[in-house]
């Protein structure tokens, strides 16, 4: 029986998802939330089995003592899933620079102070998972949507180098791209003001803003599905690195690899004449 801790456990998202499927396969899980109460009619027919944790996942001081419970009460954390996140839109030259800041620290800053909070335990018994959920804007840039890219992006380059430092201890990285999947993500832009600051861009963000209201509902993607997919990753013989979820979001990573490729393959005479 393994120990889950899944942040990001707001009724409607991954987070009930991973821990329902952890659950199912007769797993034990601490979940982090930042309004618990939402979570305890759901929690009581798991019993001892469902730890729900108040955590705002950027307070350092409680992510540390979230841990702390939660390794206190299981006996150790096996299988971390920074779930946490979500991204304000805005134009890279016109988002306010609160909207920045708190994109970072959700998705980016929060996620480290988690690992860091978490990888002791693990490498202490020289085993377990990080599962860092990212998304296909890690990969691929979202117009109007620059500042969660960008935080998502360095999520995948920490990911990379973290799997490079953690796997002698018996620690496994996986990072996690989903598309657009049918959870409440989209549910808050509709009442959620466009703050840009510079006018040239209102009409681009205010597009961008109609298409998630509209999309709301109607995301292709299956959270369920999704989730099965990754636990079946993990359980793979040889687990990949990353795994991009859903059809449209795989088929828009696979355009932007071919064409990275053939880019610098018709550039490769200016890349190689650098040298000495």
């Amino acid at each position: 029986m393994r120990t889950w801790f899944i942040t990001g456990g707001t009724p409607g998202g991954f987070g009930l998802v991973y821990a329902e499927a952890a659950l199912a396969q007769g797993d034990q899980v601490a979940v982090t939330a930042r309004r618990p109460s939402e979570l305890q009619e759901w929690a009581e027919p798991y019993g001892d089995r469902v730890l729900v944790l108040q955590l705002d996942v950027t307070d350092a001081e409680q992510v540390r003592a979230a841990v702390r419970t939660a390794e206190k009460r299981f006996g150790g954390i096996d299988v971390l899933v920074n779930n946490a996140g979500r991204g304000w839109f805005g134009s890279v030259e016109g988002a306010p620079d609160e909207t920045i800041r708190r994109t970072f620290d959700l998705n980016l800053f929060a996620v480290v102070e988690v690992i860091r909070a978490v990888l002791p335990g693990m490498r202490a018994r020289g085993d377990g998972w990080i599962v860092n959920m990212s998304s296909v804007a890690g990969r691929v840039g979202a117009q109007g949507f620059g500042y969660y890219s960008a935080a998502k992006f360095a999520l995948e380059g920490l990911s990379e180098t973290l799997r490079q430092e953690v796997e002698p201890f018996g620690v496994r990285v996986l990072v996690v791209e989903p598309g657009a999947f049918r959870t409440k993500a989209f549910a808050g832009f509709q009442d959620e003001p466009v703050n840009e600051t510079v006018d040239a861009y209102v009409p681009m963000v205010e597009g961008v803003k109609a298409a998630f209201v509209a999309h709301n509902g109607k995301q292709e993607g299956d959270p369920e599905r999704g989730v099965r997919a990754v636990i079946s990753a993990m359980n793979a013989p040889v687990p990949p690195q990353r795994i991009v979820l859903g059809n449209s979001g795989y088929d828009v990573v696979v355009a932007m690899h071919e064409n990275a490729l053939a880019e610098l393959r018709a550039n490769e005479e200016l890349s190689r004449g650098a040298d000495f």
